[in-house]
């Protein structure tokens, strides 16, 4: 494999998920990832990226959740320790907060996951498709 065969073969996996996190396309950063609030689009309308071949399925929503949980259990501990809480002050807050966060978080988190497998070359991309 020549020095330039291999500069051609490497996909930065921070700049990929980055721009998955943007919701754009891993491999030119500029069209659209997503054709609605959470489907993939079939191929990036800038570059002719095939998207299709992501494999996410459940592991954004697992990200999402544990980031979530985490924060509310911060929350409630500083608040509890700092401040006398009523527990209906919790559900008033914290229940939308725990409805909100993850679903504004999903998009950007599957996208990374996206850009990620692309850069890696899993599940079919890479394969017979232009770098």
């Amino acid at each position: 494999m020549t020095d330039q065969t291999r500069l051609l073969d490497e996909r930065s996996v921070p700049n990929a998920m980055w721009r998955g996190t943007l919701c754009r396309c891993p491999h030119c950063g500029q069209g659209k990832m997503f054709r609605a609030y959470l489907k993939t689009a079939e191929q990036c309308d800038v570059c002719g990226e095939e998207l299709s071949h992501h494999r996410a399925d459940d592991f954004p929503p697992y990200i999402a959740i544990t980031i979530v949980g985490h924060i509310i259990v911060f929350l409630m501990l500083h608040l509890d320790m700092t401040y006398h809480v009523q527990p209906i002050t919790y559900v008033v807050t914290m229940v939308p907060l725990a409805i909100v966060l993850p679903l504004a978080m999903l998009p950007s988190i599957k996208g990374a996951i996206v850009g990620l497998q692309w850069a890696n070359r899993m599940y079919g991309f890479g394969t017979g498709q232009r770098d």
